[in-house]
């Protein structure tokens, strides 16, 4: 007999409506990611933000209003499969395929399985900001309560010294310190000071570059925290910043590229910078996009040569492929936050990328690109999960 001709048993109905629950928020999930990796308007997304997260909450509530006399009897009576109401099947059908599309990929390119990950050696030394400094951090009642809450790891600082194999490394640049910083969000809402003492510990590791990778400034109240936190950064081939997303938040983005520039940081976005570094041609790339133009199609072509090094600051992860098209052996990148919070086994959920979770953190490598995505010093949400905030020293190393 078809066992879809005859009454289905509870197990069925009961499972079959589970995996279709899951795959409904996943798909949101999905949604949620992607629309934050967008160039639109911030109060356009949060607009659609909204507008989804509605949907993603009564959708379920309009189908059990709408299909009730039918959910009732498939968890309670067993009914036939052919009794299914053609406009429930073809929406537990698409929740369904979210479990081969995004889901498969999602659960192959978690981090315990190692995928397109470079295996790197690190020591990590975690330090609770708050007893290093005078002055309190939180700033605001709400930083000081959010910051009181257990697990909460938004102050403790993971100080991470990674020895990064990089394909294509010229052997003269075997051993180059960067200090790598990332998504500063100056808010207000925690003091300069914190921000400072991730700065001072780099300098006492002495690299020979210093890459800020975008989100500086959230607040116009805040463009002037900028020589506090970074005026006294120091290396011995420079100190260079992009921008991020959240720096469009500000009236003039261009206020803050001058606050910095002034104190002696150089200005990467949408450029190519070409210099010497250990007597290896070095192009240094900087890309914001989508928030700002990118560099020229033909930046990377014309840079650093068969015998040079050619490196990209990015704002997103997202620009990994215009990296390998341009044949980048390194991209340093933020944006993503480690996830913000990290599941034990799964890995992050939540990150701002079309390509949801998979580079919310980390080494990675895509044919001929290694990457590394920093989890960031801040945030505007104050809350850190198991993914604490990161300053990474980075040594590199040829592969």
């Amino acid at each position: 007999m078809d066992v879809f001709s005859g009454n289905l048993p509870h197990g069925f109905w009961w499972t079959y409506f589970a995996a279709a629950i899951i795959g409904h928020f996943g798909l949101y999930l999905a949604i949620y990611n992607r629309l934050n990796s967008l160039g639109i308007p911030r109060h356009r997304i949060k607009q659609l933000e909204w507008v989804f997260l509605v949907l993603c909450l009564l959708t379920p509530l309009g189908l059990t209003a709408f299909y009730g006399d039918f959910l009732r009897a498939a968890l309670w009576e067993t009914p036939p499969w052919q009794a299914m109401p053609a406009g429930l099947v073809a929406y537990t059908a698409l929740c369904l395929a979210v479990w081969l599309y995004p889901g498969i990929p999602w659960l192959w390119t978690r981090p315990i399985f190692g995928f397109q990950h470079v295996e790197v050696e690190k020591g990590v030394r975690r330090v609770d900001v708050r007893g290093e400094t005078n002055e309190p951090l939180a700033l605001t009642a709400k930083c000081r309560f959010q910051s009181r809450w257990p697990f909460n790891q938004i102050l403790q600082l993971a100080i991470e010294e990674k020895q990064l194999p990089v394909l294509g490394l010229p052997p003269q640049l075997d051993g180059l310190k960067i200090a790598h910083l990332s998504d500063i969000h100056l808010t207000g809402h925690i003091a300069p000071q914190y921000f400072r003492y991730a700065v001072d510990q780099a300098n006492a590791w002495q690299p020979d570059l210093v890459a800020l990778t975008g989100d500086i400034v959230d607040s116009d109240d805040c463009i002037d925290w900028v020589t506090t936190c970074f005026q006294h950064a120091t290396a011995t081939a420079g100190c260079y910043f992009v921008l991020g997303n959240h720096d469009t938040r500000v009236r003039d983005p261009g206020q803050i590229r001058a606050a910095m520039t002034r104190i002696g940081w150089r200005d990467a976005g949408g450029r190519q910078i070409q210099q010497t570094l250990r007597g290896c041609p070095l192009t240094l790339l900087g890309n914001e996009a989508p928030w700002f133009p990118a560099p020229p199609d033909d930046a990377a072509d014309s840079g650093a040569g068969p015998e040079g090094f050619t490196m990209a600051l990015c704002h997103s992860p997202d620009r990994i492929d215009w990296a390998r098209r341009r044949g980048v052996q390194l991209v340093l990148a933020g944006h993503t936050h480690g996830g913000q919070g990290r599941l034990p086994i799964l890995g992050p959920i939540l990150s701002p990328s079309r390509y949801g979770s998979r580079f919310a953190s980390g080494e990675f490598y895509l044919q001929p690109t290694t990457m590394h995505v920093s989890r960031g010093l801040s945030g505007v949400h104050l809350l850190r999960l198991r993914c604490p905030p990161e300053l990474a020293l980075l040594v590199l190393r040829t592969a």
